[in-house]
């Protein structure tokens, strides 16, 4: 059985949405960047941005990987108006 992926950030830039999954994967989560290709062959990023996923078992601590490392962070997703 395999287990589900779940999307821990989403980038606008396939390089570092790239660099992030290296990040990951270079701390033993595996690690799937996923709409990277549409964003390269169209040059735009995919409407809903280009994802990263990992195992449900691992996104906890993915996502504090990339809290951690300032050059990949994740973009937000927040309307600074709605704060």
């Amino acid at each position: 059985m395999t287990e589900k992926l779940t999307t821990v950030a989403r980038y606008t830039d396939h390089v570092k949405a790239d660099l992030a999954r290296q990040l990951l994967e270079d701390e033993g989560i595996k690690a799937f960047v996923m709409g990277q290709n549409a964003g390269i062959a169209w040059g735009v990023p995919p409407a809903g941005g280009i994802e990263l996923q990992t195992p449900e078992s691992q996104a906890r601590q993915a996502q504090e990987i990339l809290e951690g490392a300032a050059v990949v962070k994740p973009e937000e997703n927040q309307d600074p108006e709605q704060e």
